[in-house]
């Protein structure tokens, strides 16, 4: 039996969303060390899974790579759809316990275009491999001028920058029972939406935000700095989001990023990916307050939600033998 056990992410956005550009997308984010998913699977006849979630991915990784089936259990679990990464890392983690249960290693940057993963960004697969603050090239814009690629006919983005942020460094999570963010289909009718209309203007005042400010923050581990450029990432991408998901943030996510970003402990704030997560930077010896000013701004705004602290992950997923 084979185990393997992956962080969540933070998606702070992306570089480049307009066909004006070379390149398009090109991912920013940061590997966290809770929640965790953890995958067990052992060989089998056929396939069972005691998570509907997964079930898909174990039948895909079944059937690529060819293996008679397997029997796969999901003991803990990321929450689906809510900015955390969760269909990567459990597509993933699918793939490598179920390689693993044949004793078979498989490079996931690899494998993710099979199972239909890093279309867009490349920062799931890239934390699931290393961990760390990272920054990925983004696509040729070239593929995506008509419409997407078919699955599998791409590559996962490359990784052009990776630091490992401090270890005191802290991510307050905000997590609202709110409607949970775009997935699937949906997804990706809103993304070629946002695309077709994208002001390159943006991705230009992005570029310098990005080589000026936020890599030389992750760099020199200055995290007043780091968390200034996230948030203000998160607005830029905002700008290009609002007409489909309401705004520079998903609601409710703007009350709770506009209470976090007050509180003086906090270098940023911000929503990572589709939402509705709200992030908050800081440090260890603030975590505590912090996360009571999380759960103030859900109450403030009348919205019921969980708040969770959690550290950087500056490693890759964990495969045991069982």
């Amino acid at each position: 039996m084979t185990r393997v056990s992956v962080g969540g992410r933070l998606h702070f956005g992306f570089q480049n969303l307009s066909l004006a550009k070379s390149r398009l997308y090109g991912g920013v984010g940061v590997a966290v060390d809770r929640p965790r998913l953890a995958v067990r699977a052992e060989p089998a006849e056929g396939v069972t899974c005691d998570d509907d979630a997964a079930t898909p991915y174990v039948e895909r990784a079944v059937a690529h790579l060819d293996v008679p089936g397997a029997a796969v259990s999901v003991d803990r679990d990321l929450p689906r759809h809510v900015g955390l990464g969760s269909g990567t890392q459990l597509a993933l983690a699918s793939l490598v316990a179920v390689a693993g249960a044949y004793d078979r290693t498989v490079d996931p940057r690899e494998h993710a275009p099979a199972l239909d993963r890093a279309g867009r960004s490349g920062i799931g697969v890239a934390v699931f491999e290393r961990g760390g603050f990272v920054v990925d090239g983004g696509h040729p814009t070239e593929l995506f001028t008509t419409a997407p690629p078919e699955t599998g006919e791409w590559t996962v983005p490359p990784v052009v920058a990776r630091h490992e942020p401090p270890e005191d460094w802290r991510f307050v999570l905000a997590v609202p029972d709110a409607p949970t963010g775009e997935s699937g289909e949906a997804e990706d009718e809103s993304m070629r939406s946002v695309v077709e209309r994208a002001d390159p203007g943006i991705a230009e005042e992005i570029a310098g935000l990005v080589t000026q400010e936020l890599l030389p923050a992750a760099a020199t581990g200055d995290r007043s700095a780091f968390g200034h450029a996230v948030a203000r990432l998160g607005r830029l991408n905002g700008a290009w989001y609002a007409d489909e998901q309401g705004g520079v943030y998903r609601p409710p996510a703007g009350e709770l990023v506009d209470t976090l970003s007050e509180d003086p402990a906090v270098a940023g704030a911000g929503q990572s990916s589709w939402g509705p997560t709200v992030y908050a930077v800081t440090a260890a010896d603030y975590e505590d307050s912090v996360a009571q000013t999380a759960r103030d701004a859900l109450a403030a705004a009348d919205c019921r939600g969980d708040v969770l602290v959690t550290k950087p992950h500056n490693a890759g997923a964990t495969v045991t033998d069982e």
